[in-house]
């Protein structure tokens, strides 16, 4: 019996960066895995907390979003977290995930 239709079972060899550093106030451990699917955006795992988002430089602009993704109360540990984004998130071009 067939339950679901298969979207898509890749297997990739890609880099992945494990990086902890603290700020002023607030320790942060992430995973980031440069891969080539989901439209080349990076993958970044909060290794604390388990949370998970899709990156890419628009986002990283976007402080009320990973404010969200990553449950952080104030502006300023958003904008830390931009900052480190920002030398770690390559900026790459859209790339067309379904060719």
């Amino acid at each position: 019996m067939n339950l679901f239709d298969k979207l898509y079972d890749n297997n990739e060899n890609v880099p992945v960066r494990f990086v902890g550093f603290t700020t002023k106030d607030v320790r942060y451990d992430f995973g980031i895995v440069y891969t080539n699917m989901f439209f080349g955006k990076p993958l970044v795992i909060c290794m604390q907390t388990g949370r998970s988002t899709l990156l890419d430089p628009k986002d990283i602009t976007d402080l009320n979003h990973l404010q969200h993704v990553f449950r952080i109360d104030s502006q300023q540990e958003a904008e830390d977290l931009a900052e480190f984004f920002t030398e770690a998130i390559p900026a790459s071009p859209f790339q067309e995930q379904y060719e």
